[in-house]
Formats: C-alpha cells, sequence, structure tokens
C-alpha cells in the first residue's frame, strides 16, 4: 500500500518501490523521525512541516495552517503548532524495518566482483565459464553451448539478469514464509487461549455442579426432615388411638367378668324370692354388657403408604445422561464448529 497516497501498490521485489513510499515530498528524503501523519493521512517530517508552517504563518501568535504538498488539502494548527500533530509510529518503524533489512541485505550479498572470482566451468567446455542462462532448460549454461552445444536452438537470458529475478523471487519467498510463520504463530496464539478459555469454562462448570449438587442435597435433607416428623406424628397419633381402644377392651372385660361374678353369687346365695327381685336387673345389665358396642379400627389404619416419597422418576433422571458427550474432532484443513450444549433439569421433591 502507498504511504502517501492509501492505494495499494504491487509489490516489485523484495524491497523495491518501498524506499519511494518513505520519501518526504518536501526533503525528497527518506523520512526523519518524527514523522507526523496530517488529517488528510499523507505524511511529513516534522522538521519539514515545521518549515511548510512557518512560511505560511510568519507571524503566527497561536495556531495557524498550511497545505498538504501532496494532495494539497488545508492543514488547520491548534496552539501547539506541529507538535499537536500526532506522530506516524507506524511509519517510522517501517523505516526501521526498511533500513535494518538493507543492512543485512548488503550483509548477505556479496559484490559481483567477489561473486565473479567463485564463477564455475561449464562441465561441457571446461575453459569456458557459465555466463548464460537457458531459459528453455531452465539451467546455467556457456556461451559455446549456445553456439555450438545443446541450447542452441533454445532461448537464453544473461545470467546477472536471471541471478537478480531470482533473487527476488526467492527474497519474496522468504518474506512469505515470514509471513506465514507469523500467521502460524498468532494462530498457536489464539489455541493457546482457547485452551485457557477451555480450562476456565470447565473450572466454572465444576464450580457450578458442585454448588448446584449442594443445593440439591440440602433440599433433599430438608424434605427428609419434614416427612420424617410427619411419620413420627402420624406413628404417636395412631399408636395412641389403639392404645385407647385397648384400654377400653380391658374395662369391657372387667366389668363383664364383674356381672359374671355378680350373677355366680346371686345364683349361690340368694332364696327364691330373693333372686326373683333380682333377676330382671341381672339380666338387664347381662344384656347391656353383651350388646356394648366394641370398636375397631377401620381396614388399613396401619397402613401409612400415604407418606412414602416415590424417587424412582428422580433416579432415573439423576442416572440417565440427558445429553451423552459426542468426541470432537479438529479436521486439519476445513473448518469445524464448535458445540457448546447446557442441560438442566429441576428436582421436585414436593
Amino acid at each position: 500500500m502507498d504511504i502517501q497516497t492509501g492505494q495499494v501498490v504491487r509489490p516489485l521485489g523484495a524491497l523495491d518501490g518501498l524506499e519511494k513510499q518513505l520519501t518526504c515530498p518536501i526533503c525528497l528524503d527518506m523520512f526523519s523521525k518524527p514523522v507526523v501523519i496530517l488529517p488528510c493521512q499523507h505524511n511529513l517530517c516534522r522538521g519539514c512541516a515545521n518549515d511548510l508552517y512557518e512560511s505560511r504563518n510568519p507571524y503566527h501568535f497561536s495556531g495557524g495552517t498550511f497545505r498538504c504538498p501532496t494532495c494539497r488539502f488545508e492543514v488547520v494548527l491548534d496552539r501547539h503548532g506541529v507538535y499537536g500533530l500526532q506522530r506516524n509510529l507506524l511509519v517510522e518503524n517501517i523505516i526501521d524495518v526498511y533500513k535494518q533489512q538493507q543492512e543485512k541485505s548488503q550483509t548477505d550479498d556479496p559484490p559481483l566482483k567477489d561473486q565473479d572470482a567463485k564463477q564455475v566451468r561449464c562441465p561441457e567446455h571446461e575453459d569456458e565459464h557459465i555466463n548464460i542462462y537457458c531459459v528453455s532448460c531452465q539451467t546455467p549454461t556457456c556461451s559455446m553451448c549456445k553456439v555450438f552445444g545443446q541450447h542452441r536452438d533454445c532461448q537464453v537470458s544473461p545470467l546477472l539478469a536471471v541471478y537478480q529475478s531470482q533473487k527476488a523471487e526467492l527474497r519474496a519467498a522468504v518474506e512469505l514464509l515470514a509471513a506465514a510463520d507469523a500467521r502460524v504463530q498468532a494462530e498457536a496464539a489464539q489455541l493457546d487461549r482457547t485452551c485457557q478459555l477451555v480450562r476456565d469454562n470447565g473450572e466454572l462448570q465444576r464450580r457450578r455442579l458442585g454448588e448446584s449438587l449442594d443445593l440439591l442435597y440440602a433440599v433433599m435433607e430438608e424434605r427428609k426432615a419434614l416427612l420424617l416428623d410427619r411419620i413420627d406424628r402420624e406413628e404417636r397419633d395412631k399408636t395412641a388411638a389403639l392404645r385407647a381402644l385397648q384400654e377400653r377392651c380391658r374395662q369391657q372385660l372387667s366389668l363383664s367378668n364383674q356381672l359374671q361374678e355378680k350373677v355366680k353369687q346371686s345364683l349361690q346365695r340368694c332364696g327364691v324370692a330373693e333372686l326373683l327381685l333380682a333377676a330382671k336387673q341381672l339380666q338387664q345389665e347381662a344384656q347391656s354388657a353383651v350388646t356394648d358396642q366394641i370398636l375397631r379400627p377401620e381396614p388399613g389404619y396401619e397402613n401409612m403408604e400415604h407418606l412414602s416419597l416415590d424417587t424412582e422418576q428422580v433416579q432415573v433422571l439423576l442416572r440417565t445422561d440427558p445429553d451423552p458427550p459426542q468426541p470432537e474432532s479438529l479436521d486439519l484443513g476445513q473448518s469445524h464448529q464448535q458445540t457448546h450444549t447446557e442441560s438442566r433439569f429441576r428436582v421436585n421433591l414436593g
């Protein structure tokens, strides 16, 4: 991308054309730090911008204006002047990288005269150095091979031109590899962050599960205590009622025994007239004792099933996995989707 115009520029080589994009339109030299960015997105050296500003505003006291030398956009400054413009740290960093690459390129590439001293000879013509490149066969060769040898019908180019071209292509390939490495590193960093999120979410779900089960245990214990209290009270009430019936039966037996003893004594001791006088009263008392109703509890009185708690459905719910986990596979080369399923259930214990 053209730093001055913002347009996309097709790369010419490893660093070809970049120096032009880093040239100040005022001093026609590479930007010198600090570099300021104008509201129109063009860049200037701060020193050049200050010179331009002072030339347009020789008697300024606060603020002022000047026009961008690239697009003629009128730049309005506040009381800080050009020092109020924002620095373009990106361009400054690009300049640093460019200078480092220039120094590295000069170190990596030996002078051509040193390379000439290392020229290899043609395997077909031992007295000839390899000095041309066969474009058709994609191999370096010598002039004799082109004139008399196997490459006489091939298209050839100067060796140095092909060398410069392929060197530029290799440098571009290195840059592409470096960019690919940066993307891979960024993806690896993203995977690390995703792994940490998975661990954090796992810890969160474990904590939530513990809290949910603790609450469930508390509800169950509360319900258990309530039902046990109801069972105890009903057991006491029914036992007391049955004991009262038992006591009434004993009293009825005691009265019956007393009446029997009374009748027997009357039969043994009373004379004819005395027995006849007491017989009617004794018969009425005996008849009343025989006809006294014996109270019995209702059928199933001892049953306490209505106080039972049916937990079968709860047990089935707790023992059944509502959503069996499906293994997720990462398909390297294809996009994959992550499905997050959250299952909830509520247990109502009454």
